[in-house]
């Protein structure tokens, strides 16, 4: 097919005598619109713009490592391409030269986070709440929370709920209800996500943070504490690793349709998708209880021989009478007789 159009886009040209800006034009409208770069190539780093097509989310910056002028290069090629910002591990020198060289960003010390939240980005959705054990733990706590915001998403904070004092936690129970995920941040033996997990109905993200004393081996401890929890809602990131806690309870929390949306529609805390309601309507006379099953298919059966009850079932001596009137001579079909009657005799 692109044969045939530069066949007859030379047969045009040489016909009409065309100059070289009439061929350039030609041959551009023959291309289409030019893509957008992929990947900005810059002094410092070569940027993945195409990110935010392929995962949903744009590239964040890592920032530990890098020079000042890296950070603000990677966050203005990004920004020139109209996607949020967020970089993480900043330095007070890093993150002083962020907010002169773009002022619309927030800049979280706590947390070491630089995070521009660009106008024309899609509405809030879901809502997680982050939990800490301890105060120390409220740095790595704080990055989930700028990540979460990064991605728009409804966030709350629980802070100081360690299992030392697990009477806090009840005291603030409420907090927890009615949310897509949870984060939990701790550090020593790493108990608190398993406490949690217990308590609630949605993912436990859990981040094991380096904080404890020398056994507690810079979290490796609470990492594998947590790696152990008898939890089966609770799954773990790597120490220290708020960006990633904070990422993956926002994966969960902006899904198909958050928590908050299902529970506020029509009142339905057990919100299904249009294929799953359609799927149990189609079954819906199977979803009656088992004994309503048996007795329905024992008056099925009874119709089907024109009897006016169930089928006959004998006494101590095991006799049993079925369609065919007399004891032994009568067949039964075993299978839509209640349990009861198939296992005697």
């Amino acid at each position: 097919m692109i044969l045939d159009q530069l066949k007859d886009l030379l047969r045009q040209g040489e016909q009409d005598g065309w100059s070289e800006s009439d061929w350039t034009a030609a041959v551009a409208q023959l291309a289409g619109p030019v893509a957008a770069p992929s990947t900005a190539e810059l002094e410092s780093a070569r940027v993945d713009l195409d990110r935010l097509a392929r995962c949903g989310y744009p590239e964040v910056v890592y920032a530990e490592g890098k020079t000042v002028e890296s950070g603000v290069e990677i966050f203005a090629a990004l920004s020139e391409a109209g996607q949020d910002c967020l970089a993480t591990r900043v330095s007070a020198e890093q993150g002083e030269a962020l907010v002169e060289r773009f002022p619309e960003v927030e800049w979280n010390r706590v947390a070491g986070c630089v995070r521009w939240n660009r106008e024309s980005g899609p509405e809030t959705r879901g809502r997680v709440v982050v939990v800490t054990a301890g105060t120390t733990d409220r740095p790595v706590a704080e990055e989930a929370v700028e990540t979460l915001r990064w991605m728009r998403c409804g966030v709350d904070c629980l802070e100081d709920v360690g299992v030392a004092g697990p009477h806090r936690l009840l005291e603030r129970r409420d907090c927890l209800t009615s949310v897509d995920a949870i984060v939990v941040a701790a550090g020593m033996e790493g108990a608190l996500p398993s406490v949690v997990g217990g308590w609630v109905a949605c993912p436990v993200v859990a981040v094991p943070t380096s904080v404890g004393y020398g056994a507690a081996l810079g979290g490796l401890a609470a990492l594998l504490g947590m790696l152990n929890s008898c939890a089966a809602n609770v799954t773990v990131v790597n120490i220290d690793a708020g960006f990633k806690a904070g990422f993956v309870a926002g994966l969960i929390a902006r899904g198909p349709r958050s928590l908050a949306q299902r529970t506020s529609d029509d009142g339905d805390a057990q919100w299904q998708s249009t294929a799953s309601r359609e799927a149990r309507e189609r079954t819906q006379g199977d979803l009656r209880p088992r004994t309503d099953r048996r007795r329905k298919s024992r008056d099925e059966w009874c119709r089907g021989t024109g009897r006016a009850g169930g089928p006959e079932i004998g006494g101590g001596t095991g006799e049993r009478r079925g369609s065919g009137g007399s004891g032994a001579g009568g067949r039964i079909d075993r299978t839509i007789l209640p349990a009861a009657a198939t296992s005697r005799g």
